[in-house]
């Protein structure tokens, strides 16, 4: 594959020399040696088009399952003696942040050919980028390195434990400054315990006894190409006639894990078919779905172009059920193959991992992925409508009820990765955080879908949009960046309208006035209603529904009878409580969230509401004037309206 790449990406300059100081400051002699200018630095080579010169050999192992540690030795071969600068990647793809963890990398060398040591310095500005001079007489550098991946409890994910392995090369890996990913050629290869499969969209060539190698790639296509492999595996079909076959790549913690129920594999074929006819083309070559039913390894939903991370329950497969996010998870991975790999935020085309990325169109490439991720999911037969049309009022609750939309518009949340990794903080309903491009932008699109629809009487729909926006090419396909004028350009050919305007509308909204995007819905032919009592499916499908009170006095209740998800503004919030109160009594009952239901519903009538909480050696008593009952979201079918919704789920045909 290659990208294309904006001038003004190619331009960038990650770092320069450290800035002289502009005065001296007058010291004693001893201390003069502390406070020495700082020393020039060589500068980072920007990336260019060029192409590195030769290919790099690279060979992970694994097989050190119980300290947990992945050793790795590259051979380098050297452009030009003199400065060269290896870079550590630091914008990793999918995670759209700064996020390489490279505190986990230790014990480099670089040494000669002959055995001599050339020692690196690390860049005192960016600290993913590694300076050296190479002899004359040297023509390529061994680079070796562990990764020091962390064990359960650790404050990283866990992605080895002594019977699986989750390989992430772009953090286990050093590249030379100054070339594009796509300019790199790599040579991969990896030493497995005895007895591993694995699954990976990679071309094995040979294996020599543990070591599996694997056909020269681009850096690009290595990164974008992770490993499951482990003791227990499986791989599924679901798709291995055509130019493009899928298949799944299973591994387990135990054997038995491996088994899938009736029909669900059969269902995960539906969803490859319905993607078929949602987009008209595969933009790979081949596609593997990379799936760990584990409690062991770190859970993970992560999307590349011909493959994606995915880690569900132990028994997900055995049972063929399972909570709806893990039904809905592999259908949105597979989307982002279209939306998010192949046609890609123009911003989100970096040259390589460490020229920064941009989120301006985080709600098309997550909220986009994450309707039409529950979409395939109901069309596939891995959630039913009733199921579905329960999620979507989840989404529609929460944000009509959310005070953050006051003071911080959705488009601001794309950048909050920026700030840190999706950190949620302790007021996420007044903070707003990178779930809302996903969940709010979500209901975004369902507002455009169903005004297409009802636009054209149901003549075309979003599926025509998908179809010529991001399934253009059949087969392995480049990458392409699009901006949000190419976006709008490409919806007006589906269906004439303001769409800058539409879109701007919902992105922008802030301010006392601004409202959820809940036309969708509307337009859809449903309402949000509240009830006392959800339904067994909006049950499940909530599983924490027992203890939710965000839309009634404004917080959840842990098992332990502690208080958090406190709503920005709720009667909780008034009353002064926040995260870390322990509920203690519910009028003159034991705490607990059945007591509690029963105090609300009985407040009803004019009962009294008072509870107990605790805070450390702090004791108070809080009455409430809430009479509206218990509150739980529904859609409510709005009689004589087109089901547009339904008509949204519905499975297509030929």
């Amino acid at each position: 594959m290659k990208l294309f790449l904006s001038a003004g990406v190619a331009a960038l300059v990650l770092a320069a020399a450290a800035p002289a100081l502009t005065q001296t400051p007058v010291v004693t002699a001893p201390r003069e040696a502390a406070l020495a200018l700082p020393r020039a630095q060589p500068a980072i080579p920007a990336p260019t088009r060029a192409a590195y010169p030769g290919v790099i050999r690279y060979q992970a192992d694994v097989t050190d399952r119980d300290r947990r540690i992945i050793s790795v030795r590259q051979t380098v071969p050297v452009a030009a003696p003199g400065p060269m600068t290896l870079l550590y990647p630091a914008y990793l793809p999918g995670n759209h942040a700064d996020t390489g963890p490279i505190q986990l990398l230790a014990g480099l060398t670089v040494t000669a050919p002959d055995g001599r040591r050339l020692e690196w310095v690390r860049d005192t500005l960016e600290p993913y980028a590694f300076h050296l001079d190479v002899p004359a007489d040297v023509a390529e550098v061994e680079v070796a390195f562990q990764w020091l991946t962390q064990p359960d409890g650790g404050p990283w994910r866990v992605v080895q434990t002594p019977g699986m392995v989750n390989m992430q090369w772009e953090k286990a890996i050093l590249y030379p400054a100054g070339y594009a990913a796509t300019g790199i050629m790599v040579e991969p290869s990896i030493r497995l315990p005895e007895g591993w499969g694995f699954g990976v969209a990679l071309d094995e060539v040979a294996r020599d006894g543990e070591v599996v190698r694997f056909a020269p790639v681009s850096l690009y296509t290595l990164v974008d190409s992770p490993m499951f492999a482990g003791e227990h595996y499986r791989r599924f079909a679901l798709d291995a006639d055509g130019p493009s076959p899928v298949h799944l790549s299973l591994v387990a913690d135990e054997a038995g894990q491996l088994e899938a129920a009736p029909g669900l594999i059969d269902r995960y074929r539906a969803m490859v078919v319905q993607a078929d006819r949602l987009f008209g083309a595969r933009p790979f070559d081949r596609y593997e779905f990379l799936v760990g039913a584990t409690s062991r390894l770190g859970g993970i939903g992560l999307e590349h172009h011909r493959s994606s991370e995915n880690t569900v329950a132990p028994d997900f497969f055995r049972r063929g059920t399972g909570g709806l996010g893990s039904r809905q998870l592999l259908p949105h991975e597979y989307v982002h193959s279209w939306n998010g790999k192949y046609m890609r935020p123009a911003d989100e085309l970096t040259a390589n991992y460490n020229v920064p990325t941009q989120n301006t169109l985080m709600f098309v490439y997550e909220g986009l992925t994450s309707y039409w991720g529950e979409v395939l999911a109901a069309r596939a037969g891995l959630a039913t409508t009733e199921e579905t049309l329960a999620s979507f009022a989840g989404h529609a609750a929460f944000y009509q009820t959310q005070p953050g939309r006051q003071w911080r518009a959705l488009h601001d949340t794309q950048n909050h990765n920026l700030l840190g990794y999706r950190v949620p903080g302790q007021w996420p309903s007044w903070m707003r955080t990178t779930t809302d491009y996903y969940d709010e932008a979500l209901l975004v699109w369902l507002d455009a879908d169903t005004l297409i629809r009802e636009g054209t009487g149901g003549r075309r729909s979003l599926d025509d949009f998908a179809r010529a926006f991001f399934g253009r090419l059949d087969g392995e396909a480049q990458a392409r960046g699009y901006t949000f004028e190419e976006l709008v350009e490409a919806l007006n050919a589906v269906h004439p309208h303001d769409w800058a305007g539409f879109l701007r509308g919902r992105l922008d909204a802030v301010g006392p006035d601004a409202r959820a995007p809940l036309g969708g819905i509307e337009r859809g032919g449903y309402r949000l209603t509240w009830v006392e009592e959800p339904s067994a499916v909006e049950k499940a499908v909530s599983p924490g529904w027992a203890n939710d009170f965000r839309y009634s006095l404004g917080f959840t209740l842990a098992g332990n009878g502690r208080i958090g998800g406190v709503v920005w503004g709720s009667p909780a919030f008034e009353q002064g409580l926040g995260v870390g109160w322990d509920l203690i009594a519910v009028n003159d009952r034991a705490p607990s969230a059945e007591a509690l239901r029963a105090a609300i519903t009985a407040a009803k009538s004019g009962g009294p509401l008072t509870l107990v909480v605790r805070n450390g050696d702090r004791v108070r008593t809080l009455n409430f004037d809430w009479r509206e009952g218990l509150r739980h979201p529904r859609l409510e079918r709005v009689a004589g309206t087109p089901d547009r919704i339904g008509d949204i789920l519905a499975a297509r045909g030929r």
